[in-house]
């Protein structure tokens, strides 16, 4: 028997490339002038024969110089490029070698990527199919600065990291074209961290389209090839214009099925007509992003650039957006920039270290939440972050982003105990680094698509923050009213008799209610984790919760400030939010619960109709009190004007069981006044009792009617 050839001895770079550690493969693999020849050389485990293939077909074959697969042959001279021809078991495999290929970022990206102004992150980063060279596969490129060696696994390469290490590129970016991967794949980042340990296997940063959870591996989508939605109408953000939002989280609103899931394209079939039937402007979607737990509600994202796949591919989540500007709806979505999970298989110590989090727990831990903190003076994260932003709005058609936890970001000490939070350079409490992010996110925004908005979750008295950057302010479009929510409910859940000495409940608003463009927002938070539905804090009986209710929503939409209402608020949901199953649909078989849904129908639209409901909704002008004092009564007025001079709307509520007859309210015109919503008719489950459609204001007076636990709006006849 002849004995075996010997393998040659082989330099260090060699094994480093056997043993999976080398942090520049092209430097070893793939096509090098070597003492005047053109050499080759190939890692191919598993493989028993390798030829390369010349670009003239010319046939070289590549000695086998490991066991474990690294083959190394010349090619004629003259060849630049060639094809790997390989024997795997009985199959004979002819393919393009991923390490003969010229990079894929060039310089001026480089340049961007490290300064951090790079505004389309998304076109460079992630997996993108494409035409390299001539020939078409994927192009991998993911951040790993402090990485000793970064592979990507995944179906085209039996998940196995020494296959197809990454090149490392500028202030940290690896890169890999690979030239037999498609669209449809799986795929991961095997990272070795600085220290040499092999981490957990790493979803996309960048992914566009993901697994449907528990599994997490990315999935290779080509996003540049999105189906774009049509736009929403135009103005549909503006100050001047009616936003009446409904606040939706997609896989509890309806189910299927025994409580299935619907798909986005279920929901566009069905979500947008019903948003549009009720009068609502704008559809609110909590967090779309891909997310490992479903009772996160999406707020503890690890895909900030993946529609989640519980309900579909991401051209269905378009599929989605384009029925609800179809509608005439327009889309916003929850945006969670504040905190990440810690999952292993997220952006948690990407690359072995603090990469996106702070590296000490004191500024990179929320106590609350369990979950990481972004670093917002770290370059890569805040332009990871705003393109992100950019992505949503020009990918998908998005009207608006609504930003989570605002708060938590503008403050160091945020939830945390003396001692147990770091100062700023200046020995304040303020996010410096959080500050500016927030300020270019919004400035990005804004320049790049102005008929866009934004919205800011932020419940302190931090000033100006819908206010222009230029003046100092964050520069959001709008912030949610938090203080007009827990003021107002706290209000209303108590029983009419003690209403009189909160009085100021209702009135404190109007002292801070237009130093912000304000949403008024009853919001999913509002109703969990034993707080009862809105209708739970209702106090009295049947009739008087439902009666309180309806007084309740009249009073918000009579009141400046957009407006904001969750799913199952409009059929007066009984019991708390359940995000594991469908909204109590069949309520509307009764007639309260009908009844308060045909009255935001009839708000909504009251809302959109009279221009002085809304045009100046963040406007002083647009507003004056007319009745302040009657705390007795629990009776509120008020006048709301709109830009015409005859463009007025009086809103008159009683917070009390009791009916007044011939009620005084004085009134900027005279003649007839037309009662134009009443929330105590017999049509929403009142008692009928108003101004049968009109009074006639008499020496500046009207003499009204004002029913129980109701509110009336009244508009001079033009």
């Amino acid at each position: 028997m002849p004995r075996a050839k010997p393998m040659p001895k082989l330099p260090a770079e060699a094994y480093a490339i056997i043993e999976g550690r080398h942090s520049d493969p092209f430097h070893y693999l793939g096509l090098h002038p070597e003492g005047g020849r053109s050499v080759v050389r190939a890692f191919l485990p598993e493989a028993s024969n390798v030829e390369a293939v010349g670009e003239h077909g010319e046939v070289a074959p590549l000695d086998r110089v490991h066991d474990s697969g690294l083959f190394i042959g010349a090619l004629p001279n003259g060849s630049k490029h060639y094809q790997l021809r390989a024997k795997f078991g009985g199959n004979v495999v002819e393919f393009e070698d991923a390490y003969r290929f010229p990079p894929i970022l060039t310089d001026f990206d480089l340049y961007l990527l490290g300064e951090g102004t790079h505004q389309r992150l998304y076109d460079k980063l992630g997996a993108h199919p494409m035409r390299h060279e001539g020939v078409d596969g994927i192009g991998f490129v993911v951040l790993a600065p402090n990485a000793r060696r970064v592979s990507v696994v995944g179906d085209f390469n039996f998940w196995d990291g020494r296959r197809h290490p990454m090149r490392v590129r500028g202030s940290g970016y690896w890169e890999l074209f690979i030239p037999h991967a498609k669209i449809g794949d799986h795929y991961k980042f095997e990272v070795i961290g600085p220290h040499g340990h092999m981490l957990p296997l790493k979803s996309d940063p960048l992914a566009f389209a993901s697994e449907v959870r528990p599994k997490t591996a990315s999935i290779v989508f080509d996003e540049a090839r999105l189906p774009r939605p049509r736009p929403a109408p135009d103005g549909i953000n503006a100050l001047s214009a009616p936003m009446s939002i409904y606040e939706v989280h997609l896989g509890s609103w309806r189910r299927k099925n025994g409580n299935e899931w619907l798909t986005y394209r279920e929901l566009a079939e069905q979500l947008p007509a019903y948003a549009r039937d009720m009068g609502f402007t704008h559809l609110e979607f909590l967090p779309v992003s891909e997310h490992p737990f479903d009772g996160s509600w999406g707020y503890q994202p690890t895909g900030l650039y993946a529609p989640t796949s519980r309900f579909g591919t991401p051209e269905d989540f378009a599929v989605l957006v384009d029925a609800c500007h179809r509608e005439g709806v327009g889309v916003l979505l929850d945006w969670v920039p504040g905190h990440f999970p810690d999952d292993p298989h997220g952006l948690g110590h990407f690359d072995g270290t603090s990469l996106y989090e702070h590296a000490n727990p004191l500024q990179g831990r929320h106590l609350d939440w369990g979950t990481l903190i972004y670093n917002y003076g770290r370059t890569e994260v805040t332009n990871f972050l705003v393109s992100n932003a950019l992505f949503w709005l020009e990918r998908y058609a998005i009207d608006g982003l609504r930003v989570d936890a605002v708060a938590s970001m503008l403050y160091l000490d945020y939830s945390r105990p003396p001692g147990a939070w770091i100062p700023n350079q200046y020995g304040g409490r303020e996010n410096i680094e959080a500050i500016n992010f927030l300020r270019r996110f919004n400035t990005e925004v804004f320049a790049r698509f102005p008929q866009a908005t934004t919205a800011a979750e932020e419940s302190t008295a931090w000033p100006q923050v819908s206010r222009p950057v230029e003046f100092g302010g964050l520069g959001f479009g709008y912030k949610w009213n938090m203080g007009w929510m827990h003021d107002t409910l706290s209000y209303i859940s108590k029983d009419p008799i003690y209403r009189k000495h909160h009085h100021g409940e209702i009135l404190f608003g109007l002292h801070y209610a237009f130093s912000e463009n304000f949403i008024l927002p009853l919001s999913h938070d509002e109703v969990v984790h034993g707080k009862r539905s809105i209708l739970g804090r209702m106090p009295g009986d049947e009739w008087q919760r439902f009666a309180n209710l309806r007084a309740y929503y009249s009073f918000m939409f009579g009141h400046p400030g957009k407006k904001l209402l969750f799913m199952g608020a409009e059929i007066a949901q009984s019991r708390e939010w359940n995000h594991d199953q469908s909204l109590d649909w069949h309520l509307l078989e009764y007639k309260y619960h009908s009844g308060i849904q045909a009255l935001i129908r009839d708000l909504n639209r009251l809302y959109r109709a009279v221009p002085a409901l809304h045009q100046m909704d963040c406007d002083q002008a647009g507003f004056e009190w007319l009745i302040t004092d009657d705390a007795n009564r629990n009776v509120f007025a008020w006048l709301r004007k709109g830009f015409d001079e005859q463009a007025r709307c009086l809103v008159i509520v009683n917070f009390s069981p009791n009916v007044y007859q011939n009620y005084r309210v004085r009134v900027p015109f005279g003649g007839k006044w037309k009662e134009v919503l009443n929330s105590d008719s017999a049509h929403y489950g009142g008692s009928n009792v108003g101004n049968i459609g009109e009074v006639h204001a008499e020496g500046g007076e009207l003499r009204l009617t004002i029913p129980p636990l109701a509110a009336i709006f009244l508009v001079p006849e033009s």
